[in-house]
Formats: structure tokens, sequence, C-alpha cells
């Protein structure tokens, strides 16, 4: 440990500068929170879900909230209630034991809701299908609007797919 503090103390700490703020990316992200807003006249309120998922998708989705996706800063949040969500991302096959519970979730949200689909096991089954414990793909249990493949989906694509939900919505 002292030869290591004697290096340091000697060589200084040797780090890469900080990078430069990109403006264009300031621009993107206000045009995406002003089109949210035309779109919904207020930020975007999302109910996540999981049915039966192995959490690697709850990972990526907990990435959207950090300072490098700022998914804050583009006017949507997370919310504890489907009584205050606009839309609903659920990833995971659906399990027999959730099945009513992710019904109730979408009948307790208010119209217009969105659903979105988060994962190859809630677009298609995944390696789980359909069987004596699972439901499968959430769209056997409730419509879905959008369906972000991936094992796990990275949060751009996450990210990717629920501006797609809110545009279709639009239209």
């Amino acid at each position: 440990m002292l030869k290591v503090l004697r290096q340091i103390a000697r060589q200084g700490l040797r780090t890469e500068p900080a990078p430069q703020p990109d403006e264009a990316l300031r621009v993107g992200a206000e045009r995406i929170q002003r089109a949210v807003l035309e779109i919904l006249g207020r930020a975007l309120a999302i109910r996540q879900v999981d049915a039966g998922s192995c959490n690697g998708c709850e990972l990526e989705i907990n990435a959207l909230g950090n300072p490098y996706y700022n998914i804050e800063g583009l006017g949507m949040h997370f919310v504890a209630s489907p009584r205050h969500a606009d839309l609903l991302l659920v990833t995971g096959p659906v399990s027999r034991h959730m099945e009513t519970a992710l019904r109730r979730t979408y009948d307790a949200t208010p119209e217009p809701r969105l659903v979105v689909a988060v994962g190859d096991c809630g677009c298609n089954g995944g390696i789980f299908g359909a069987g004596y414990a699972s439901c499968g793909q959430v769209a056997n249990v409730i419509p879905v609007d959008v369906a972000v493949g991936g094992c796990p989906p990275p949060p751009l694509e996450i990210l990717r797919g629920i501006l797609t939900a809110v545009r279709a919505a639009r239209a």
C-alpha cells in the first residue's frame, strides 16, 4: 500500500480530461420533451410492471434514470400507482400468478392508456413461452401498443419504444 501511495505522490493523479458538453444532445432532449408535452399536455407518467421476468429488463429500465439517459429530464417519470399512469411498461412472460394482477393494473390505468412490452419474454414469451405456469407474451393477457425486443433490450431501445408508443397515440 505504501508503494502505491508513493507512486501517486510522485506521478500525481492521472485521469483523462472531462468530455465537453454536446449542445446537439440538449436540443434533441428539448425536442423530445416538447413532443411529449404537445401530445399529452403534461409529463408522461409510467408504471412499470414486472409480470415474471428475470430482472434483466428491470436493470436496463433502471438505467433510464441515470444521468446519461435522464428520462426525468425528458418529461417522463415513474409512478407507484397505475391510477396516475399514462403508460404501462411490462416486462417478462406473464406468470399465471401475475395474470389477474396485470389485468387489474391495466383496468386501473385511465384512458387513453398505452402499453409497451419490454424484452423478448414480454414480446413473444422468450425461452419460457406459454405453459402451465406462464401465459407467455404480454399480448396474451392485455393489448400491447409497442413491443421492444431484446434480452434485455438496451435502455436506448426502451426509450425509443416509449417514444414510439407516445407518437402512435398522437396519430
